[in-house]
């Protein structure tokens, strides 16, 4: 299982780096097209009514990204209007904390329509929030990128070390709140070094995420990094409540040792768009 995970994820670096340090979007972007159809496959095959034919989630996937395609299409590398990205946050707000507090077993009573048009809404706002991020340069995509990492595995070693209250143990037993507080504290010091260390001692291509949000003072910034950080977490729980609704480990095996795309990609789906949002009033101050 390790050597399977190591080698997907040297082959998902070999694919996907070029594409992020590209000087043109477009690579990233149509590579990221990629990755969203297949995550929509996944929704799809997640949310399935019982006897559906298998080709309906195949449809999902590439009406999902189709719908991506036409969007970039009409718009270019021009960002959609600042509302889009506040009213995705908001979706994800109050849809989140509604969907995770009805848990696993009231997700499959939601309307079939209701819950492929949620999905399909995520991935579109996710998608096109990244590549709006890597229009605005790769010092902010990165940036953004590296929050959830730091996040998830700040998370995880301090729920190992301190994990003590259960923080939903009906959709993910192995996460704790001290847990979430300690991803929060990870962030928080990735941000402090990112702006004082990184950008100060290289030559980067933009502001980060972190520096435009220190333009709106350190209250704000403080407040912004830790619901970034917690929606992250909202992402990943959002996944695992569809995973054990349905009695599924993974959301595919498309990629070895990893499982699906939604597995690799589920706590960037709110954060983005909320990246996006929290950014867009910074760029307007300046």
């Amino acid at each position: 299982m390790l050597k399977q995970r190591i080698i997907t994820a040297l082959v998902l670096l070999a694919v996907l780096l070029p594409a992020v340090f590209a000087a043109s979007s477009w690579p990233f972007a149509v590579l990221t097209l990629i990755l969203i159809a297949a995550a929509g496959w996944e929704w799809a095959r997640l949310n399935a009514r019982a006897g559906e034919s298998r080709l309906l989630p195949l449809v999902f996937g590439g009406a999902v990204a189709a719908a991506c395609a036409a969007t970039l299409a009409g718009l270019g590398l021009e960002p959609p209007p600042i509302w889009c990205w506040w009213l995705a946050s908001s979706i994800w707000v109050l849809g989140g904390a509604f969907a995770l507090r009805g848990g696993p077993t009231a997700w499959p009573h939601a309307s079939h329509a209701l819950r492929l048009v949620l999905g399909a809404l995520a991935l579109w706002a996710a998608w096109m929030a990244m590549v709006q991020a890597k229009a605005i340069g790769i010092n902010f995509l990165l940036s953004v990128f590296c929050l959830v990492w730091m996040a998830d595995v700040a998370a995880y070693f301090g729920g190992r070390s301190f994990g003590r209250r259960k923080l939903a143990p009906s959709i993910s037993p192995g996460k704790s709140w001290e847990g979430v507080w300690s991803g929060m504290i990870g962030v928080l010091i990735l941000a402090f070094v990112w702006v004082h260390v990184i950008e100060v001692q290289f030559t980067v291509d933009s502001p980060s995420l972190y520096q435009l949000l220190a333009r709106q003072g350190w209250v704000v910034s403080l407040l912004s990094l830790l619901v970034l950080s917690a929606m992250s977490v909202v992402g990943d729980l959002f996944e695992s409540l569809i995973k054990r609704a349905v009695g599924a480990k993974d959301s595919s095996r498309l990629l070895p040792g990893h499982g699906g795309v939604l597995d690799r990609v589920d706590a960037l789906l709110p954060v983005f768009p909320l990246a996006m949002a929290l950014s867009s009033l910074s760029l307007i101050i300046t």
